[in-house]
């Protein structure tokens, strides 16, 4: 794997019974391998500002935490069969969440990384989604990128 990757992130959410439509990004970022985890750093863009969050991927055999800095911060824990806590930090105002992660796959080769990660979420003690995400990375030189669709 390259230093430089291309990271496509893409979010789908299931409340009451009905899909939302996915949510994805697909940006530049940086790789690192360290003591068995992959990182992954990358900027996102917020919508009507010129303020950057920056985010930082860690990716361990049975596990992906997710930690944001900037205008929104926080740190997510996704390990599967297990519930973690998390704040999600905002200019109006902080979002208590907890997750249970019942899905956690990971395949890697040489020039790819692949993360499927199914949980549910609850605010206040409150089911509100169950949720979806995949993370997929590919060395930025890899001939075969392309966009991959979350399917319920």
């Amino acid at each position: 794997m390259t230093k430089q990757v291309l990271i496509s992130i893409s979010g789908l959410q299931l409340v009451s019974g009905e899909t939302g439509g996915p949510v994805e990004v697909v940006t530049a970022g940086s790789y690192d391998e360290k003591n068995g985890n992959h990182y992954l750093i990358y900027e996102e863009a917020v919508e009507g500002s010129r303020e950057h969050i920056q985010n930082l991927l860690k990716i361990g055999e049975d596990s992906l935490e997710v930690t944001k800095k900037g205008l929104i911060r926080a740190h997510m824990v996704f390990e599967k069969n297990r519930k973690t806590k998390a704040v999600y930090e905002t200019p109006f105002g902080d979002i208590a969440m907890e997750f249970f992660t019942s899905e956690f796959r990971i395949q890697e080769a040489q020039d790819t990384i692949d993360i499927q990660v199914r949980y549910s979420m609850e605010m206040d003690n409150v089911f509100v989604a169950d949720c979806s995400i995949r993370v997929n990375v590919k060395s930025k030189n890899a001939k075969d990128f392309r966009l991959q669709e979350i399917t319920g």
